[in-house]
């Protein structure tokens, strides 16, 4: 099983950004030292509780850091951005990092109206246009710009030997489609909505066309995890994850909050249902536990590779799970492969 990281950079009540952004440095030279293949981080606006808003600059900074793992963006914003920009900002990652950067885009809309207007500068992107930005960062990657095209004679620099891998991140068939029809690699949201996942892989592999810099379907999915030595354990470390999931949907507060805070107000009946309906979207427990869980979503989703998230209070405990899954794969399926744990 190939495992990696998801990093959102959440700040927990009582830090900075600052001390957040020094965690995911932390922990990205962590993960790479327990075998994890890549580092990716997110890319959020306008959130009290999130420190990642440019993951560009993220992946340069732990690129620096840190020497094996791939590291990449999970991911760009592309709706809002220009294909040219972006196809250079990763081209310029590449060149500093040769064979490590990943450039894995998304659909989303960046947040709210205001947000999305402040970041387009007022210009109205329409999302349909998001296969048609993909395919136009791939031409600009490869160098392949079409005579025919508007933008045909301009040429996306620094020109680099290689190029970084290709994701599209998604949640339904129409974001498996963009994957396929492009020849990206595919990367499914359980850790925001696992209702549609069996449906939306088998669509990316049934349409998948190869491109130029994929010969065959390539998927990840991206699950939240929180691991301890005992379920006990675990699902006490999970409290404050429940309880910042609860803030999110409801546009509260986003940085996380701790266990205390958590139990001394006890959630609502109300709350209860809507904390068991986000379970399903995460594996808690023991290494036993999770490596179980994680070997039927394998199973399911035909995929070895998953990104874990972990967004507790606790940054120890938080290296804690990642060290404890690692460790127990190591054990269950030792192998020399690199990237493989």
């Amino acid at each position: 099983m190939i495992l990696s990281v998801l990093d959102q950079s959440p700040i927990s009540k009582g830090d900075s950004a600052e001390t957040a952004l020094m965690n995911s440095l932390s922990l990205a030279k962590y993960t790479e030292k327990l075998g994890y293949y890549r580092y990716w981080v997110a890319e959020h606006h306008n959130t009290n509780g999130l420190a990642g808003s440019s993951p560009e600059i993220l992946v340069g900074r732990i690129a620096s850091v840190t020497t094996s793992i791939r590291v990449g963006s999970g991911g760009v914003l592309l709706p809002q951005y220009s294909p040219l920009k972006v196809a250079e900002n990763f081209k310029v990652l590449q060149a500093l990092f040769p064979h490590r950067i990943d450039l894995g885009v998304g659909r989303s809309p960046g947040g709210g109206k205001k947000t999305r207007a402040a970041l387009t500068d007022g210009y109205d992107k329409p999302l349909s246009s998001f296969s048609r930005q993909v395919k136009e960062v791939q031409q600009f990657l490869l160098g392949e710009i079409p005579k025919d095209h508007p933008y045909y004679g301009v040429a996306a620099k620094p020109k680099t030997e290689y190029n970084p891998e290709m994701w599209i991140l998604g949640l339904t068939e129409r974001g498996a489609k963009h994957a396929a029809v492009n020849g990206t690699g595919f990367t499914f949201g359980h850790f925001i909505n696992p209702d549609n996942a069996v449906e939306s892989i088998t669509t990316y592999k049934d349409k998948f066309k190869p491109s130029k810099s994929l010969a065959a379907p390539k998927v990840n999915a991206c699950v939240f995890v929180i691991c301890a030595s005992t379920d006990e354990q675990a699902e006490e470390l999970a409290l404050s994850q429940d309880k910042w999931l609860l803030q999110v949907e409801k546009g509260l507060d986003t940085t996380v909050p701790s266990i205390t805070e958590v139990k001394s107000s006890p959630f609502t009946e109300k709350e209860r249902e809507k904390i068991k309906n986000n379970r399903k979207r995460c594996i808690i427990g023991s290494p036993e536990k999770v490596y179980a869980q994680l070997e039927e979503l394998s199973e399911a989703y035909g995929t070895d590779e998953f990104l874990l998230i972990t967004n507790i209070f606790d940054f120890e405990a938080k290296k804690e799970s990642y060290r404890l899954i690692a460790e127990y794969a190591n054990k269950v399926k030792p192998t020399k492969r690199a990237g493989k744990i």
